[in-house]
């Protein structure tokens, strides 16, 4: 599982015209899913994300977690984080999980950070266009793979 992310002022999805979820202050997270994950990838990850001390303390150093800002997230699945380029420029996608696999884990993953975090993450839609747009803060953009652990 791949994380990408991105602490932001603000961030919203917008599916058929219409916002289906916005936050102000914290993460907005770029999920990926592989057909090798498991609960304790969705744990681990979890774990990582509502723990990442990059917000700015009153020193101005990045010491605080997303809890302590009161910050939210916005949480959208990504299968092209699992893009193979290694041969030509056409991008492979064979280690993205299929729907049947990932949706399951993704809805893990959102409830796993519902309870971690204490309030609902906000969501886009599996497997749906959506527009995603954000202010990215510092900017601080950080990848965390949970297959990369040492």
């Amino acid at each position: 599982m791949i994380a990408v992310i991105q602490r932001v002022s603000s961030a919203s999805v917008t599916i058929e015209g219409k916002i289906k979820g916005e936050i102000k202050t914290g993460f907005m997270v770029l999920l990926g899913i592989t057909h090798q994950d498991t609960q304790e990838d969705i744990e681990w990850l979890g774990k990582k994300i509502i723990g990442l001390r990059v917000f700015n303390d009153e020193e101005d150093k990045m010491n605080l977690d997303l809890k302590t800002v009161g910050g939210d997230i916005l949480l959208i699945s990504q299968f092209t984080l699992h893009a193979s380029t290694k041969k030509g420029n056409r991008p492979s996608f064979t280690e993205a999980a299929k729907p049947d696999v990932a949706i399951p884990i993704y809805e893990k993953m959102i409830a796993f950070l519902d309870n971690e975090l204490g309030r609902p993450v906000q969501t886009g839609e599996f497997g749906a266009d959506m527009k995603v747009g954000l202010l990215n803060d510092g900017p601080v953009t950080i990848v965390i793979d949970s297959k990369n652990r040492i």
